[in-house]
């Protein structure tokens, strides 16, 4: 399973770690990736991710999974978030 954000595509990033000595060696920034269900308003069920608390956050502030989906550029999407998205636009075009 890949370590990538579901929803953000937040993934690992590299640099290095920086001694007194001034040494260098390369090190790996792994995001703070969690298993969540996330509640769909407009599904009216609760979707699972695996996404970075970051977009937990994110999610909380922009209204919602559906408004963060709405907002979202489909590159970032895992496929199963876009098949979500999708969902999501059809439920809301029926309800308007």
């Amino acid at each position: 399973m890949a370590r990538r954000c579901e929803l953000s595509g937040k993934s690992v990033a590299t640099g290095n770690n920086v001694s007194h000595a001034n040494n260098k060696t390369r090190r790996r920034f792994l995001p703070n990736l969690n298993k969540t269900a996330i509640l769909s308003d407009s599904l009216k069920q609760s979707v699972s991710f695996r996404v970075a608390t970051s977009t937990l956050r994110t999610i909380d502030h922009v209204g919602g999974l559906d408004a963060y989906l709405l907002k979202t550029p489909d590159a970032k999407l895992s496929a199963r978030a876009r098949q979500v998205k999708k969902l999501v636009q059809k439920r809301q075009q029926a309800s308007a």
